[in-house]
Parts: C-alpha cells; structure tokens; sequence
C-alpha cells in the first residue's frame, strides 16, 4: 500500500494548536495558507509488516513480545499484529526549520498542520488496510511511549521493519524519530467482537496534561 496524504484538517489542526472556541477569521486565514504549503512539501512514506502472534504473545518468526500489560490488553484476542512506521519525510522537516528561523508564530501552524497530515496518512493507511484485510477486525493504532509500551521498544519496529534504510528515519540515543513528524505503531488483526478498537484516554502518556481531558473532551486520537 503506498502512503496517501488526502487532506489536512484545519479543524485537526486548531485541536493540535490548542486553540479553544471559534478561532479568529485570521488564525483560520494562517492555517489555511500553512496547510496549502505543506500539502505541496509533504512528501509520506511508510512500511508496514503483518505478523502472526503466537499465543505467548511473541510475533512468529522474532523473538520479541510487545512489552507491557497495556498493549497485550490491547491485542487480547488478536491473532495478528501490523507494525507500521510512517513519516511525512525530511521535506517537512526542512520546512518547519525554515520557519523557526523567521517567524516561529507560522513555525507552529506548520508543525500542527504537520501532525494533522501524519494524522491523516496513517487513518488512510488504517483505511486501506481494513479493506485490504476484511472481514478482519483491527484494533486502533498504539505507540510506544503509549500507557506502559516503553519508548525503548521503537527500536525493535525499527529493527524488524528496517525502518531507516526504506523510509529514512532514524532514532536519537532517547529513541525519538528524526523527522520528528514520523510514528510508529502496532495494530492488531482480527480483533473479536466486543474488543476495544481505538486506544482509550487512560493509556495515553500525554493523559495527566491533556487540555481536552480538562475540558472533559478527547482528541480523538486513535
């Protein structure tokens, strides 16, 4: 399946800017000219692995078992995992570098509009895949650094994806991803009926300074 950037939400965008209420007719105006720059530079890639999980929970074929009680809970049931690692490339990265140098304020509407395009690469990858895979059901994305699937474990989806030669990213010593608007995630295949098919707010790393939780929102966020 080959990476598919259809669109960037402004609406997506304010929610990553932290913007509250009906936004300014001129912060509309900014994101709107920010995204059009960025659905001309965004250049997405992606790979992907589909694996069978064995019933210790280790993929077939490694022998590595996504650590933590909160990603088995996530995959009870499923007898296949994807990993995927997806990036919107070093042109984006350029871009945003670009801005901070002159004017951060349209440095930050273009790394929001960013997290908005990866949102919507991988919803278009989830997409493809469930019609590629049905009648199969998939559960939601899950990261590392998610609930207790410690960010250490990005460098075995690297390692069995061969992330950084086919799509080049790389990982710091603090396994963070250079770009930084690049993710990588577990998905599981045919999830039983019942089974939790998005992530819920309580595993997300981010859930103790969430400004829509404080507003007793989500984001939305799979």
């Amino acid at each position: 399946m080959e990476p598919r950037l259809t669109d960037i939400d402004p609406a997506e965008a304010l929610r990553y800017l932290g913007c509250k209420g009906a936004p300014p007719e001129e912060l509309l105006r900014d994101v709107q000219r920010c995204r059009a720059r960025l659905l001309d530079y965004a250049r997405p890639r992606l790979v992907w692995k589909r694996f069978t999980r064995l019933p210790d929970g280790r993929l077939e074929g490694t022998d590595w078992t996504p650590e933590g009680a909160d990603v088995a809970a996530h995959l009870l049931g499923c007898p296949q995992v994807v990993l995927l690692a997806a990036t919107l490339g070093a042109e984006t990265e350029t871009l945003i570098r670009r801005a901070q140098r002159r004017d951060m304020a349209e440095a930050l509407l273009l790394d929001a509009c960013a997290g908005a395009a990866l949102e919507n690469v991988c919803d278009n990858f989830c997409a493809d895949l469930a019609s590629e895979l049905a009648p199969a059901r998939l559960t939601g994305r899950y990261s590392p650094g998610y609930g207790d699937f410690p960010l250490s474990e990005q460098r075995r989806i690297f390692s069995l994806l061969d992330v950084t030669r086919r799509i080049g990213v790389s990982l710091t010593e603090g396994g963070l991803m250079l770009p930084q608007k690049s993710v990588t995630a577990l998905i599981g295949v045919g999830a039983p009926e019942g089974a939790r098919t998005v992530s819920h707010c309580d595993t997300c790393p981010a859930r103790t300074r969430c400004i829509f939780r404080k507003e007793g929102r989500s984001c939305g966020t799979p």
